[in-house]
């Protein structure tokens, strides 16, 4: 943000503010003029900042991807590489089940390695982050027999926002995601 104008700066947080509150209560269908009306500005003043209510998304919720991203870095030096994926997965899982509207942001991209395509992911998007945050945990432990080679950080990535939007609702959510995640995980077939 820098060269931004102080003002314009001002205005940016403000609009990032009351956008968290409202995308809390009301998940990702939040509007860009109901942000707009409560944070005291025009909408044309929030559509400067964010476009799109997708943009808004991703800025509401860049800096907790950063953070499992960071969470993501600690875990790769463990010494046990399933476990280290598992409790990055379940880390994850827990804050998109807390988050509400998190869960929708992932669900719009296409995987970060779709190189070239119209509706690519953007290189800053939550999913594209998350993606990479991913990568060595996954690679490690496809590497050492504990993932399935075909899986992808999309899949995994795809598979939680899948988990927290299904459970959203739930009397339980974080009870039940965390059911979910584990069979996900174990799988739906008992081994022989």
């Amino acid at each position: 943000m820098t060269g931004r104008r102080s003002d314009a700066e001002r205005n940016y947080r403000r609009i990032l503010t009351v956008a968290e509150a409202e995308i809390a209560e009301l998940g990702a269908a939040a509007s860009i003029e109901r942000v707009a009306r409560t944070a005291g500005l025009g909408s044309a003043t929030v559509r400067r900042h964010f476009p799109t209510r997708q943009a808004l998304l991703e800025a509401v919720f860049a800096e907790r991807a950063q953070a499992l991203q960071a969470r993501a870095a600690e875990l790769t030096g463990e010494s046990d590489s399933r476990a280290a994926l598992l409790a990055w997965l379940r880390d994850f899982t827990d804050y998109a089940v807390s988050a509400r509207g998190f869960a929708d942001v992932l669900a719009y991209g296409p995987p970060a390695e779709a190189g070239g395509e119209a509706g690519e992911a953007a290189p800053s998007s939550c999913g594209t982050t998350l993606e990479a945050a991913l990568a060595p945990l996954l690679a490690r432990a496809q590497r050492e027999g504990a993932a399935r080679p075909e899986a992808s950080c999309h899949d995994l990535v795809t598979a939680v926002a899948g988990i927290a939007l299904a459970t959203e609702h739930h009397r339980d959510p974080a009870a039940q995601a965390a059911r979910l995640l584990d069979l996900f995980v174990t799988g739906l077939s008992p081994r022989g």
